[in-house]
């Protein structure tokens, strides 16, 4: 079964990358990608091919689901792939309500991204520990991904509307912040690149080190360790000895996961400017020139208007009660609590500046932006790299 439910998965990741190829054909319509019936062929078999792409993944879910016995949401592999799901059935939806192709060529590159930046991660299915052996798993953590899902959505439209707004002509503070979210998803790709020819070579070296809790660890690192952890001392022979050493409140090994990926992506991104001789916001412009920004502008308010209550009811109301039932408070101040909390600030106020002050447009697209950047390094940075209570989903 845990076999069925893997290449289900890499089914549903081949059809939504197949999928991105015609929902870039299908822009290259005459017509006006806002018209609600104007889906030409190419863009019916992208729609096509990702709600088939979202069946697979959808069967990978359920047969996992059988296999270990409990919700596959509890580790950093199950809930991203998740993540990746929720994603696509929430574009799948606001597709069929707008029917614009257009937000699919933006929405399925971040989902294929979200996908293959889970398959990082280890794939075995454990028994859950007994602070996730709760009902309340399926619950919390299934409806904040939908939430978080939903509001990508209106990242995804934003980021239209600032590609087809904003000059590129020229250059100032908004072609550079929309320049570094680009390099910001190229640094997923990065991330891929680099542990996957770490992970080619078998590199492998390990630390014996003193935790939090004063308590001897032993840390095992698949990449060379350019952050070391606390009082590390290197076991392996061949290892490579840390530059830097840091506290033990962070995680060492994940830290240095994300320092590679940020090499990577930082070399990605300059061959893929080097190819381009344009920046990557520049060179997508053309495939917005039919789109109208009212309507991309809808688009992203609605996603965040339905995105944040079901935000607020499952990584705030349903994971206070779990928390109530697990660890007899409501409320700690868990760095993974501190993050969802100016999460749903973030949008709390987002809707505040769209329904009082009036931030349409770009300043609401900014907004959205910078609101799938919060959950995004509530995701990564948040769960790797800071140790906290919710260190089991690493």
């Amino acid at each position: 079964m845990a076999t069925l439910s893997s290449n289900l998965l890499f089914v549903s990741f081949i059809l939504y990358l197949i999928a991105t190829l015609f929902f870039g054909g299908s822009i290259k319509s005459k017509k006006e990608v806002n018209e609600k019936r104007g889906t030409n062929r190419w863009g019916h078999i992208a729609v096509f091919l990702t709600i088939v792409g979202f069946i697979s993944q959808l069967g990978y879910f359920i047969t996992r689901w059988i296999a270990a016995g409990h919700a596959p949401v509890s580790n950093m592999f199950e809930f991203t792939t998740f993540f990746g799901m929720a994603l696509v059935g929430a574009f799948i939806v606001i597709y069929y309500i707008y029917r614009t192709t257009l937000l699919g060529l933006f929405t399925m590159p971040v989902a294929i991204l979200v996908i293959a930046y889970a398959s990082m991660f280890p794939r075995d299915i454990t028994p859950l520990i007994p602070a996730l052996q709760s009902y309340w798993l399926h619950i919390h953590v299934t409806t904040a991904a939908i939430g978080e899902a939903i509001l990508a959505i209106s990242f995804a439209a934003g980021l239209i509307y600032l590609v087809k707004a904003i000059d590129q002509t020229k250059s100032n503070k908004q072609t550079f912040w929309l320049e570094m979210v680009m390099f910001a998803l190229i640094t997923v790709l990065g991330f891929v690149a680099v542990s996957s020819v770490f992970a080619g070579t078998g590199y492998h070296e390990k630390f014996n080190w003193i935790d939090k809790h004063d308590t001897e660890q032993v840390l095992e690192y698949t990449m060379p360790a350019l952050v070391g952890p606390h009082k590390g001392e290197l076991v392996s022979e061949s290892g490579f000895k840390p530059l830097i050493e840091l506290p033990a409140f962070i995680n060492a090994k994940k830290f240095n996961t994300v320092i590679w990926s940020l090499m990577g992506g930082l070399v990605l991104y300059s061959l893929i400017r080097l190819i381009i001789r344009k920046r990557i916001a520049a060179s997508l412009k053309p495939l917005v020139k039919n789109i109208k920004l009212d309507f991309v502008d809808e688009i992203s308010y609605r996603s965040v208007l339905i995105g944040f209550p079901v935000f607020t009811l499952g990584a705030l109301i349903f994971a206070m009660i779990w928390a109530q039932m697990a660890w007899s408070r409501f409320w700690g101040w868990d760095p993974k609590e501190v993050w969802a909390l100016i999460t749903w600030l973030f949008y709390a106020a987002f809707l505040h500046l769209r329904l009082s002050k009036g931030w349409h447009g770009e300043k609401s697209a900014w907004l959205a932006v910078i609101g799938f950047v919060i959950i995004m390094f509530n995701l990564v940075a948040v769960n790797l790299v800071i140790a906290g209570l919710h260190s089991y989903a690493g």
